[in-house]
């Protein structure tokens, strides 16, 4: 079986800033912010959501299926996707347009400031759901709005279970427009911003929204773990301790992989969840989102 990955493909400048934001903004000038980090350290990685929770999915032996856009610097991607053994046929090129980059800021707190072009991500949305009997569950994660709202709509048209995770797309939506989006999937993944910024735009609690048709509500909490919302009730799962803080870029992805991987199987879903806690603790182990390493033995998957 195959798990349908909508979402973004880009490149991703990592930087380190050697301190703390706070330090450099002033809260009573943010209306004449002009302020400039010194970043010692730089690096490239593949990134994008899409290509991040492809990655962890396919080290835990699971099926990724992405669909999602790549622009004329696309040959350096599909190599490595199709390194991996991944299905690249739902990939669409576009000649016209760079693929998406992001510039990630952090700071000693782990803190992040992101810079992105969107890139041939824009056009997204020109690439259809695929209809294929292998594809048994899905995920929405950030990619263009058009894309995102029309392949939320198709999904739920086929009847393919799928995760709802807007992450920083969110606030492209209005609270129409993510009741929709909530009508359409069977689960819902948010950090607690994100959460309260949802919650906010519907005018319903995460409470009011679990008791609706709704199979869970996952909230990542960070190094506190995640709160679970199933039936109104609300479970907290605690985190688990890293060797190492290194990068937190890339550990929503991997913990989204975790769901993806988990649910595929029939788990519970507070069992896919200890399992994404695990996972984000040994990516953010790791520089960059698809360096990290898997353990199927290690994981008690194999």
């Amino acid at each position: 079986m195959s798990a349908l990955i909508c979402g973004s493909l880009a490149f991703d400048t990592i930087t380190t800033f050697p301190g703390r934001f706070a330090q450099q903004i002033l809260p009573e000038q943010v209306h004449i912010l002009n302020v400039s980090f010194l970043l010692p350290t730089l690096r490239r990685e593949f990134g994008g959501c899409a290509g991040n929770i492809a990655y962890s999915l396919h080290q835990l032996g699971g099926t990724p299926l992405v669909l999602a856009a790549l622009g004329n610097d696309s040959g350096e991607y599909l190599a490595r996707l199709r390194g991996w053994g991944v299905d690249t046929s739902c990939i669409r090129v576009e000649d016209d347009s760079y693929t998406a980059q992001a510039i990630i800021i952090t700071d000693t707190d782990n803190n992040q400031i992101t810079a992105f072009h969107p890139g041939a991500m824009q056009f997204a949305h020109r690439s259809a759901v695929p209809q294929r009997d292998d594809v048994k569950i899905a995920i929405i994660a950030p990619d263009g709005r058009d894309a995102m709202l029309q392949h939320a709509e198709q999904l739920a048209a086929a009847g393919v279970p799928f995760i709802f995770d807007p992450g920083q797309g969110l606030p492209m939506f209005d609270g129409a427009e993510l009741r929709r989006f909530v009508e359409q999937a069977t689960w819902v993944a948010v950090n607690d911003y994100e959460g309260r910024m949802l919650c906010e735009r519907m005018g319903a609690s995460l409470q009011e929204l679990s008791r609706s048709h709704l199979r869970g509500i996952v909230v990542t909490l960070g190094a506190q773990g995640c709160e679970l919302w199933i039936g109104g009730e609300r479970v907290h799962v605690p985190g688990v301790t890293a060797n190492a803080v290194v990068d937190p870029t890339g550990c929503g992805d991997a913990f989204r992989a975790a769901l993806l991987y988990g649910l595929e199987r029939g788990w519970e879903l507070r069992r896919c969840v200890e399992l994404g806690n695990r996972l984000g603790a040994l990516k953010i182990a790791h520089q960059g989102p698809q360096n990290h390493r898997i353990d199927r033995t290690q994981f008690a998957l194999a």
